[in-house]
């Protein structure tokens, strides 16, 4: 009995080792690490992603390059100017009215100081030109921080040192019909009942064959817009109808009354470039007042600027074909002014050579045949002013102001329900605008009733 105890008590313990060497060993399966995972290698965490690349803008062809501008009056960087031919000025003791000449500007500024200088030359008095500096740069023109070849660069200078004119700001770029209702405020403003205002593109040109009908004397450009202005101004000419407004070569110069242009409520804001001179004139029209034509000389149309603006004083600089003596005896309007020819005479062969060459100019602007680009390729000639205060891409202004012109096309012909001047030739009225659509589609005429029997049987 004690053998068979002691098998049982070591069957016994032998079963209770068993199963703690069992437990034990689940035990550290599950909290033991793995020895040959220590060794393994290191597990990788998942591979990121590339950075997706930076996005890079498709740019445009650049547009071919132009050739930089010159400054077309150099004499004027470093000297006055000579006087204007002396037929051209008025006596000194001429009684002369008001006659302010507003010229608003965006870009080329040879163009604009050819404008102004003409108009000085043919005896326009200075003090009596405003240029309106519309370039939209605020006062960067003013405080010289644009350069020749930026678009919108004016020589705030020259104009009102050299030139003595007035220079004024539009407090921002406006468009052609916001630019002629600031002329209307101006005119409100300065107290002007009457104003002229012409194209910043234009030449001024008294004709020297010219002479008066009565007295056969010569009369210069200004001398017959004064003549002009005081038929107009009389109560003769407006006794039977009032006078709104005096075209000289269209509007490329033209004599304004405040009162008509503000009777009919200006210009229409929304169309805003070409076209708006049609719904402007035509509303006058509408209201029956009277617009006619003058003639005082040649106003013309260019696109291109004499190589040197002397030409306009009827001399040039012919500092090349002087000799010691000549270069001895010149100085004639300052000590520092450079050597010039001297003035040429009434009508002379410098009057035909220089009438011939602006014609030559007009024509290249206003045939298509002789220039295919057309005739405003002079709006983006320039195209520098990169860097400067309130670049605007040149190439980008003439597409943006191309589509305003669009949409004013497009209002103008929502507002008077087609496009195209002679609205008065279509029965229209100032209160049909925005009023008046196409005309209802007629309605079919009825069938004769033996027809309409006919179908009812069809159908029956």
């Amino acid at each position: 009995m004690p053998s068979k105890a002691k098998v049982r008590l070591f069957a016994i313990f032998a079963t209770a080792f068993f199963v703690l060497l069992t437990i034990t060993l689940l035990f550290s399966s599950v909290n033991t690490p793995d020895i040959l995972a220590t060794h393994s290698e290191p597990s990788q965490s998942p591979q990121e992603p590339p950075p997706e690349p930076t996005p890079v803008p498709h740019h445009k062809p650049i547009p071919s390059a132009q050739p930089p501008i010159k400054d077309n009056f150099p004499l004027t960087a470093s000297a006055l100017p000579p006087p204007i031919p002396f037929w051209n000025a008025l006596p000194a003791n001429t009684n002369v009215p008001q006659t302010p000449l507003l010229i608003a500007f965006t870009r080329n500024w040879p163009l604009l100081q050819q404008t102004v200088v003409s108009y000085i030359t043919a005896g326009w008095p200075a003090s009596q030109i405003f240029v309106i500096d519309n370039s939209g740069t605020q006062d960067s023109n003013k405080r010289n921080l644009l350069t020749l070849q930026n678009p919108f660069y004016l020589n705030y200078h020259r104009l009102t040192a050299v030139y003595n004119v007035t220079v004024l700001e539009t407090p921002v770029l406006l468009t052609f019909a916001q630019v002629q209702n600031y002329f209307l405020h101006l005119a409100i403003k300065h107290d002007w009942s009457y104003y002229f205002w012409g194209h910043q593109d234009a030449v001024a040109l008294s004709d020297e064959t010219y002479t008066d009908p009565e007295t056969g004397a010569y009369k210069s450009l200004y001398a017959r817009v004064l003549d002009t202005l005081a038929e107009t101004l009389a109560l003769s000419y407006s006794a039977k109808q009032k006078w709104a407004i005096r075209f000289f070569a269209y509007d490329h110069l033209a004599l304004v009354s405040r009162e008509a242009y503000l009777s009919v409520g200006g210009w229409d804001p929304f169309i805003s470039y070409y076209i708006s001179d049609c719904d402007m004139h035509e509303r006058l029209a509408m209201a029956d007042y009277r617009m006619d034509d003058a003639h005082v000389g040649t106003i013309y149309d260019l696109s291109t600027s004499l190589d040197d603006l002397l030409l306009l004083y009827r001399r040039s600089d012919d500092r090349e074909n002087l000799n010691d003596e000549d270069l001895s005896r010149r100085g004639i309007f300052s000590s520092s002014a450079p050597d010039i020819s001297p003035l040429g005479a009434l009508g002379d062969d410098g009057f035909y050579a220089l009438k011939k060459t602006l014609d030559d100019m007009d024509r290249w602007k206003n045939d298509n045949k002789i220039n295919p680009a057309g005739r405003n390729t002079w709006q983006a000639r320039q195209q520098g002013g990169q860097g400067e205060p309130f670049y605007y891409d040149a190439e980008g202004f003439s597409q943006a102001i191309d589509m305003a012109n669009q949409n004013g096309k497009r209002v103008y012909e929502q507002k008077w329900d087609g496009g195209g001047c002679g609205l008065s030739g279509r029965g229209l009225k100032a209160t049909d605008a925005w009023r008046v659509g196409p005309d209802p589609e007629p309605e079919p005429e009825p069938e004769p009733r033996s027809k309409r029997r006919q179908s009812e049987d069809l159908v029956a």
